[in-house]
């Protein structure tokens, strides 16, 4: 049986064989070589091996002690699934971000918290003469969530309080639109999250404190780069600042010096109610 699955596989191997090298072959081996596998960068991607904040996190596991000190790090990818179905020379994506905090520093090391944030969005390009510095449009979906359970019905020995309930999500649907004036590029972002399921069970009450928008602004100066993100509720006065900087090492064009700074509600999910000050350096492989 084994040898004629063998020869069986020599036989459509030779009836496929071609005299020389083609087109498609070369360039299959091209990509199947350098590994290559269709995904771009989406959000940065870093590791961030020392950040330090303001106060020690709140932890909601009772064997957790965590520390003021902690890395990050981060995976944000996106796939072109498809482009131009209606004539608009849109594109089509799907991308996943993950995002992790790791309590390097602490006994046994635990990861604090860990977010998964895939979306499904369209780009549409944009040139209008009223607005010329406005180049795109988006549209899409997003879930986030922690991957937590519930925890608020477990029992714990006399002395310990219950600390309270992990789990963390939201389904939104996401809107953005991208300027572009000289060196200076602005996202303006809006978020309408879906209130007709339970989605929001574990948290009612997230957009007190992210808000329903954001807005970002990445500057360039020649290899440097700084970004400053700002979202607020104005009824509830919650909100966050977010500011990072990053310039490419000497010896690597397409690895970073990086640094980030965070204040403010919802850094990640499970602190999404908890007021956090931040500063974390490390290194960036896409901005």
């Amino acid at each position: 049986m084994l040898r004629a699955t063998f020869l069986l596989v020599l036989f459509a191997i030779s009836m496929f064989a071609q005299d020389g090298p083609d087109y498609e072959t070369e360039e299959a081996k091209r990509k199947w070589k350098n590994g290559y596998f269709g995904v771009t960068p989406h959000y940065p991607n870093y590791l961030l091996p020392f950040g330090i904040t303001s106060k020690p996190y709140k932890s909601y596991i009772l064997s957790d002690e965590y520390k003021k000190y902690e890395a990050a790090l981060q995976v944000s990818l996106k796939l072109e699934v498809t482009e131009n179905l209606f004539g608009f020379d849109e594109e089509y994506f799907f991308s996943y971000t993950h995002t992790a905090m790791w309590q390097v520093y602490a006994d046994s090391s635990p990861f604090r918290e860990t977010n998964y944030n895939p979306e499904a969005f369209v780009v549409i390009p944009l040139a209008l003469k009223s607005i010329p510095s406005l180049r795109s449009f988006q549209v899409g979906l997003s879930h986030i969530s922690n991957g937590q359970g519930d925890n608020r019905n477990i029992i714990y020995p006399d002395g310990f309080e219950n600390p309270g309930h992990r789990s963390r999500s939201m389904n939104s649907l996401q809107l953005m639109a991208s300027f572009e004036h000289e060196n200076l590029y602005t996202n303006i972002r809006v978020w309408v999250p879906n209130r007709h399921n339970e989605n929001l069970k574990d948290n009612y009450d997230i957009t007190d404190y992210y808000g329903y928008g954001s807005v970002q602004m990445n500057y360039f100066y020649k290899k440097h780069m700084v970004t400053l993100m700002g979202r607020v509720n104005p009824k509830t006065g919650y909100g966050a600042l977010e500011s990072t900087y990053s310039h490419p090492l000497d010896m690597y064009d397409d690895t970073f010096f990086y640094v980030k700074g965070f204040s403010g509600y919802g850094e990640t999910l499970i602190d999404y109610n908890n007021y956090i000050s931040k500063i974390s350096f490390g290194f960036s492989f896409s901005r």
